[in-house]
């Protein structure tokens, strides 16, 4: 069994808490002796799989935060120098591969630093435009070759893969609605697992939120973490249309990310999924993303 199956580095005992300033540098002073004097600080809103680091100017320092985590280092160490080539956007470059050590007992990883901020922070110039480009990303994306790529697992959080994983799981969360709303998620879902995926193995990005996309001077200019990529089903992908909050966003994705109508209808049922997930979340913001994604998806339904 290997990382990419949930093997031998998917469960070392990575601590959240010990991830910290005196660590990165520690860890780089000792496997990348040529930066070890570059300043290093934490950057705060670098998401929750993964810690991330500023060092110096020019890189970044990438550490998992937990044991489900770890085995998205190694696939993106290995996918992402072969995806860059054939995107028509930057991804992150990795500049460094850190091995596990009794400092930390996974791997991790240095990148070169993205210049822009997330367009959840950020001004973004045209909105129709700015998903237009990234609708036009993502579907390069699931045109570059998938051979021997990785299959949706725990490395992806099982994105990319049947949404009959996620079926027990749903009938808990379901009741986190009620009434009329309860009866138009019940449908969603069903309609979901009615459009089984029958095209070939695609790649997908899996986690198209707007902290995952940067933006420079109010457009679309990089797309970061593919912690959650693979080969599959690309329904995943298409939340975008329901997590955004502009509706000029929202229409021109629907038009460019160019898939069918089964395909739209799973990612429905992703979408669901992840707003009943995050409609009881307390960080500040979260409930209301999560009323947002399903008060769009109950006024399609």
């Amino acid at each position: 069994m290997t990382a990419r199956d949930g093997g031998p580095d998917a469960s070392p005992l990575v601590d959240a808490a010990r991830i910290d300033e005196d660590l990165a540098r520690a860890l780089v002073a000792a496997q990348f002796p040529q930066w070890g004097d570059l300043p290093v600080r934490r950057v705060r809103d670098g998401g929750n799989d993964h810690r991330i680091f500023r060092l110096g100017d020019a890189l970044s320092v990438r550490l998992p935060s937990a044991p489900g985590y770890v085995p998205q280092v190694r696939k993106e160490q290995e996918w992402l120098p072969r995806l860059a080539p054939e995107l028509p956007l930057p991804i992150p470059a990795v500049e460094g591969v850190g091995e596990p050590s009794e400092l930390f007992p996974a791997p991790w990883s240095v990148y070169r630093w993205m210049p822009g901020r997330p367009a959840s922070v950020t001004e973004v110039a045209d909105w129709a435009r700015f998903a237009s480009d990234l609708a036009a990303f993502l579907v390069r994306l699931r045109a570059v070759d998938a051979t021997d790529a990785p299959a949706p697992g725990q490395h992806s959080a099982f994105r990319g893969g049947p949404l009959e994983h996620w079926d027990d799981e749903m009938s808990v969360i379901l009741h986190r609605v009620h009434g009329r709303e309860r009866d138009l998620a019940s449908g969603i879902w069903r309609d979901a697992l009615a459009a089984p995926s029958t095209g070939q193995p695609v790649w997908f990005h899996g986690d198209v939120s707007l902290n995952n996309l940067l933006v420079e001077d109010g457009e679309l200019r990089a797309v970061i973490d593919f912690g959650c990529s693979g080969a599959g089903d690309p329904a995943c992908d298409t939340v975008f249309r329901w997590t955004s909050t502009q509706p000029a966003a929202r229409e021109q994705y629907r038009t460019d990310y160019d898939v069918d109508e089964g395909t739209w209808a799973r990612g429905r049922g992703w979408a669901l999924w992840k707003g009943l997930i995050m409609i009881t979340n307390k960080p500040p913001g979260q409930a209301a993303f999560a009323r947002h994604v399903l008060d769009r998806l109950f006024a399609e339904a």
